[in-house]
C-alpha cells in the first residue's frame, strides 16, 4: 500500500465529513491527493477534517451539498473542477439508515434513503464521469454494503439502496470502460462508526457472530481498499465488488 501514489489527483468524498467518509478523505490525502470533503448537515466535523488534512501537509477543502439533489450535486463536482482544475476519484459514500420492519416503515423512509444512498450516486457519478470520459481516466468508487447482498430485515429500504448501487457499478463499468474510466464497488460489513453505537450490546454481540473474523471494521480498513482502488494499479478493475467484511458475504 505504501506505493499506491495518488500524487496530483483530485478527488471528490461524498458524506465525507464523517465515519467512513472521514478515514477515506484522510487517506486519500495521505497519499497525495487533493480532496473535496463533501458535507450535508456537520459543517464543525467538515472543518476538522480540513484543519488535519492541511495541518499534515495535504490539500482539501469543504463543500456542503445535499447530494440527493441533482442540481446540488452538479454545483459541488463543477466546484471540485473549478477548485483543483481536474477531477480523478469520485467516492460516491453519502448514506444513512432509516430502519424498521415493512409494516411499519413510512413511505418517506423509503424515499430518503433511496434518494440520499442511490440516487445521489447517479447524482455525482453523471456530473463526475462526463468529465472524466473527456479526459480519458477517472475512479468511480461506490460504497454499497454487505447488506445489499445479503438484505437484513428491518433495513429494507437500505438493503434496496445499496443493491442497486451494485447494479449501478456494474452497468456504469461496462458503458464507460473503453474510456479508461473504471468504477468499482466495496461492500463493507459491521464498521466501527455511529451507526453501530444505536445497537444495542445483546443486538452487536449476536451480529458479530455472523461475521468469520470475529470482530467489527474500523473505517481505515474501508478507506484501505478505496485507496487500492483509486490507484493506478487497480487500472485492469473495473464492474467488480470489493467485500470488506471479515467474511460474512463469501461468494
Amino acid at each position: 500500500m505504501a506505493d499506491l501514489s495518488l500524487q496530483n489527483r483530485v478527488a471528490v468524498v461524498t458524506g465525507g465529513s464523517r465515519g467512513i467518509g472521514r478515514a477515506i478523505a484522510l487517506e486519500l490525502s495521505q497519499r497525495g491527493a487533493a480532496v473535496v470533503v463533501n458535507y450535508h448537515k456537520s459543517p464543525e466535523a467538515a472543518e476538522t477534517l480540513i484543519n488535519e488534512i492541511q495541518a499534515a501537509g495535504g490539500k482539501a477543502i469543504s463543500f456542503q451539498a445535499d447530494v440527493s439533489d441533482f442540481s446540488a450535486a452538479q454545483t459541488l463536482i463543477k466546484f471540485a473542477i473549478e477548485t483543483f482544475g481536474d477531477l480523478h476519484i469520485l467516492v460516491n459514500n453519502a448514506g444513512i439508515t432509516k430502519d424498521g420492519f415493512i409494516m411499519m416503515m413510512s413511505e418517506s423512509d423509503w424515499d430518503t434513503v433511496l434518494d440520499t444512498n442511490l440516487k445521489s450516486t447517479f447524482n455525482c457519478s453523471k456530473a463526475a464521469i462526463k468529465h472524466m470520459m473527456r479526459k480519458r481516466y477517472g475512479r468511480v468508487i461506490n460504497i454499497s454494503s454487505v447488506s445489499g447482498q445479503m438484505g437484513n430485515p428491518g433495513q429494507t429500504n437500505y438493503s434496496a439502496s445499496k443493491a442497486g448501487q451494485i447494479g449501478f457499478t456494474k452497468a456504469l463499468a461496462r458503458e464507460i470502460a473503453s474510456r479508461n474510466v473504471t468504477v468499482n464497488a466495496i461492500a463493507p460489513g459491521f464498521v466501527d462508526t455511529e451507526i453501530l453505537s444505536g445497537m444495542s450490546p445483546e443486538t452487536l454481540e449476536a451480529a458479530l457472530k455472523m461475521v468469520p473474523l470475529g470482530r467489527k471494521a474500523q473505517p481505515e480498513e474501508i478507506a484501505y481498499a478505496v485507496a487500492f482502488l483509486a490507484s493506478d494499479q487497480a487500472a485492469y478493475i473495473t464492474g467488480q465488488v470489493l467485500g470488506v467484511d471479515g467474511g460474512m458475504a463469501m461468494m
